[in-house]
């Protein structure tokens, strides 16, 4: 994304792994045990665990949070020096807010047009 959008790219990076972490199944108790090489599965995903699928309220509530968070630790950093750092976890948490609004709305990928191919002139390789 473009400099200007980066607040928008650390906002939307940060929620998308919340996400992912949100997904995650839980480890039984009986499950991390440390076992013999041998008896390891082996092949091809065979070590992939499934996941869990978040509901729409539950993805809003994720990323409810990622904005609260940055809004709180935002107001925390009250020194002069920190001023751009608060400035920006307050740019975040505006372009979460933004989302759960719907204000956001579906975007073009490139506004401008589709993205210019760099490299070989006309040919394009």
């Amino acid at each position: 994304m473009r400099s200007r959008d980066k607040a928008a790219v650390s906002a939307l990076r940060g929620a998308l792994a919340a996400l992912d972490n949100a997904e995650a199944v839980p480890l039984g108790e009986g499950s991390a045990q440390a076992g013999a090489l041998e008896a390891s599965p082996a092949g091809a995903g065979a070590t992939e665990a499934a996941r869990r699928e978040l509901g729409e309220r539950e993805v809003l509530d994720v990323v409810r949070a990622e904005a609260d968070e940055r809004l709180e630790a935002a107001s925390r950093l009250t020194a002069p020096a920190h001023a751009a750092r608060a400035e920006r976890l307050r740019a975040e948490a505006q372009v979460l807010l933004r989302f759960l609004d719907g204000s956001a709305g579906p975007q073009p990928a490139h506004p401008a047009g589709p993205p210019r191919r760099r490299g070989h002139g006309a040919a394009g390789g």
